[in-house]
């Protein structure tokens, strides 16, 4: 018997149709995991987060400097979990109707004119906004827009967009001359905020041994779109434990302005809300599932509030001057858990 099995023979709170489901979410997961980072070197922890990220029917933010495969990682998840995926470079020209479509005027054999819809590029399943910062504040909010509603509005008339839908942007966190930074009402949009660094030594190495050469490993389709709707419903199913509820709320409460406790107090300007609750209760069952069980622990919520809290906070003047880190503020909440 697997890890996996054991797990969901030990999860007496499920019934046999989650269990039934369960057992083959979890073999197809797993398998999706292995052949992701079969192509993706080195960044384990930022393949695991976007994973968690899709299965939690939720949306990243990908921040990280250019080069460390961002935009591999997205093509590779599309091909992986059997999405159709697309890029779109974002620019400060680009237009919300370059993203969302616009109406042309077209004319039949008889001269009779009418209008038809041309859908834009957000109509896919899994849409890569790279350097969405680089937008003006009118079509980043025409996206976040559809990322939130699931659905475009044209000419008065409502175009809905696939299903699932999920969009991964990227943001580059130096380069911020001619950029328009996202508003913290629509960086609460983003489940998770993921960190995109330098991979080790090791990992270097072997991108330079395998990407160099005559041939380079492709990705292969594992899943299909049906099966991570599949498994996208079942997150949602999960058990999460009292002891979990609780976890979740004492570190989402506590990251508060007006929380009165003694590790923020008179640090933050804004907290995170209720969404960010409902991003980490999602968040942690996707990761109980990659790890093959299906009841998340206390340690999921430790593991996964800094990608969830940190772009729902912002730290006051007194505490930039204090050296003091919203990353930092976070891992000293979770350590009380």
């Amino acid at each position: 018997m697997t890890q996996g099995q054991a797990g969901i023979h030990a999860a007496t709170a499920l019934d046999e149709g989650i269990v039934a489901t369960a057992e083959s979410c979890l073999a197809a997961v797993g398998e999706a995991r292995e052949a992701i980072h079969g192509v993706i070197f080195g960044q384990e922890q930022v393949v695991d987060l976007a994973l968690v990220t899709i299965l939690a029917g939720g949306h990243g933010l990908l921040v990280g400097l250019p080069g460390l495969a961002k935009t591999k990682l997205v093509e590779t998840l599309g091909t992986v979990l059997g999405l159709d995926a697309r890029r779109v470079q974002f620019t400060p020209d680009l237009m919300p109707s370059d993203i969302l479509g616009t109406e042309i005027l077209d004319e039949d054999a008889e001269r009779r004119r009418s209008f038809r819809f041309v859908k834009g590029p957000v109509f896919t399943q899994l849409l890569m906004a790279d350097e969405i910062n680089r937008a003006s504040p009118r079509t980043q909010s025409a996206l976040l827009q559809a990322m939130q509603e699931h659905f475009v509005s044209v000419a008065g008339e409502r175009h809905d967009l696939p299903r699932p839908f999920h969009v991964l942007a990227t943001q580059n966190p130096i380069e911020q001359e001619g950029t328009y930074p996202l508003p913290e009402a629509q960086l609460d949009r983003f489940l998770l905020e993921i960190d995109v660094g330098y991979p080790d030594r090791a990992a270097e190495r072997r991108i330079l041994i395998e990407t160099t050469g005559v041939a380079e490993g492709k990705p292969k389709a594992v899943m299909t779109t049906e099966q991570l709707l599949t498994a996208q419903r079942l997150v949602r199913r999960l058990p999460v434990g009292e002891a979990v509820v609780e976890a979740i709320l004492d570190i989402v409460r506590a990251a508060r302005p007006d929380s009165g406790d003694a590790i923020v107090k008179g640090k933050l300007m804004w907290g995170p809300g209720p969404r960010a609750s409902q991003a980490l209760t999602l968040a942690v069952r996707a990761r109980a599932l990659i790890e093959g069980r299906v009841a998340p622990s206390i340690a999921d919520v430790k593991a996964l509030a800094e990608p969830v809290l940190k772009h729902r906070m912002a730290l006051g003047y007194s505490a930039r001057a204090d050296g003091d880190t919203v990353e930092g503020l976070i891992a000293r909440l979770a350590e009380r858990l």
